[in-house]
């Protein structure tokens, strides 16, 4: 039988299927754009033959756009390669159920190659890499994503219809805490929870945000893989089951000129030994020298990473001034008009990074994370004064404003590279350079209604 929190060991799942309450494991991973993909595997299956060995998929998985079309400059997948494919290789830590999808178990996969060689452009086996190198220095990184989303009254196939234009939100005005005009939309946000729960989530809980139907539902921090994993459950979830209630939510950074959707990472480190490597308190601001070349390294990386924190064009219309969304690179105490917030205590002690938003595939942020503060411990670089005012009116460097930007910086990063390789680096900036060839291609909305008659 399952555990009280939802997960499963392979001999539970056997028993399950013998029972007749498991049907169907769907094997899962996260592509380049954060979204879950995989295939449904009949139950008996599963625990007979693709347990032991995996399931294959096609190599074009890691290798195409938003509207999964097949494009050009990637070297692990081609016309001219052949598509071959990949093998998805079940994770047994993360088999668990999935409440909200009848007789329904769900794996995470890490994707190999056929000869067993992992794919290394793959998002999860990019944080594992970056993982391991924090390993080898006696750290293991804790972190949270705080995931924020918009309710709409319409279902998602209204909304494709009405072309996401004229779609009712799920409140009227700003809904920032209040609990009457969130009540509207607890139905929903009840059974996400509930729902999470049972799949091996811990849920904190949920608040109203400042945009109208806008959300945050928050998830108990934990080993950085783990958390991942849950995020990419959890974002898959929350529509499937939106959808189950005749309403549809989005995670896109930015919707509308209003307040867009973040996706704040809080990141610590502890010593092999479990101990807060990041607090001191001996020291100013209780941050041990660790932290504090942890930090320096943010700052030190943050521009030529963002591409990480911030995958897509809309990313960046997130960056606006005076709306909690960053624009400077710089570092305060509790001070949400920086980047990168410092907060917490003992083992609580950590930083926030306000860059991601809700589009982030959050694999690649937190492996940024992880590099950035790698690239400051190994170089002791020294962490700048911090910053007690207004961040958005000071003279620190700024965030790169739009997708173009960010992916020149990333190609020309050095620290990038050498942190990721020059495959993953390369396999990056071309998916950002295909998202930049539709923009520039599409005409909009917008380019119409200024200039249809008036131009």
């Amino acid at each position: 039988m399952s555990s009280p929190t939802g997960y499963l060991t392979l001999d539970s799942l056997t028993e399950l299927v013998g029972e007749k309450s498991i049907d169907t494991v769907i094997v899962a991973f996260t592509d380049m754009q954060g979204r879950l993909i995989g295939k449904r595997v009949s139950a008996r299956l599963f625990v007979e033959d693709v347990a032991s060995h995996g399931a294959e998929c096609c190599n074009y998985l890691l290798a195409v756009d938003v509207e999964m079309n097949t494009v050009e400059g990637y070297q692990i997948s081609s016309w001219e390669r052949g598509y071959g494919d990949m093998a998805m290789i079940p994770d047994f830590d993360t088999l668990r159920l999935v409440p909200w999808q009848p007789g329904t178990a769900m794996v995470t996969a890490d994707l190999h190659w056929l000869d067993e060689r992992p794919v290394i452009q793959s998002p999860r086996q990019i944080l594992k890499d970056q993982m391991t190198r924090l390993a080898e220095r006696g750290l293991s990184p804790f972190v949270g994503t705080e995931l924020e989303f918009i309710v709409f009254d319409d279902t998602y196939r209204e909304a494709w219809q009405k072309g996401y234009t004229g779609l009712t939100p799920a409140s009227d005005y700003n809904i920032d805490y209040a609990l009457l005009a969130s009540a509207r939309m607890e139905p929903l946000l009840r059974d996400i929870r509930v729902s999470m729960d049972g799949a091996g989530l811990y849920c904190e809980g949920v608040k109203g945000e400042c945009n109208f139907g806008q959300q945050e539902i928050a998830f108990r921090y934990d080993d950085a893989l783990v958390t991942c994993d849950n995020h990419s459950i959890y974002k898959n979830g929350a529509k499937e089951i939106a959808d189950r209630h005749g309403k549809s939510l989005t995670f896109m950074a930015k919707f509308n000129e209003r307040e867009g959707n973040s996706c704040h990472i809080h990141i610590s480190l502890r010593g092999a030994d479990g101990s807060a490597v990041f607090a001191d308190p001996a020291r100013e601001h209780g941050m041990s020298t660790l932290f504090e070349h942890f930090l320096a390294g943010q700052l030190a990386a943050m521009r030529e990473l963002t591409l990480l924190f911030a995958p897509n064009i809309n990313s960046y219309k997130r960056y606006v001034d005076g709306s909690f969304a960053p624009t400077a690179v710089a570092w305060g105490l509790d001070n949400r008009t920086c980047s990168l917030r410092v907060v917490g205590r003992g083992l609580g002690m950590r930083v926030e990074n306000r860059v991601p938003g809700g589009d982030v595939n959050q694999y690649l942020a937190v492996a940024a994370l992880i590099a950035a503060g790698l690239y400051g411990i190994e170089n002791e670089l020294e962490l700048e004064p911090l910053t007690s005012g207004n961040a958005y009116t000071g003279d620190a460097s700024r965030v790169p404003s739009t997708l173009r930007e960010a992916a020149g910086l990333f190609a020309e990063s050095t620290i990038a590279r050498e942190a990721f390789g020059d495959e993953v680096v390369d396999h990056y900036v071309n998916n950002a350079r295909v998202e930049l060839a539709a923009y520039d291609a599409a005409v909009t909305d917008w380019e119409r209604v200024r200039g249809f008659e008036r131009l």
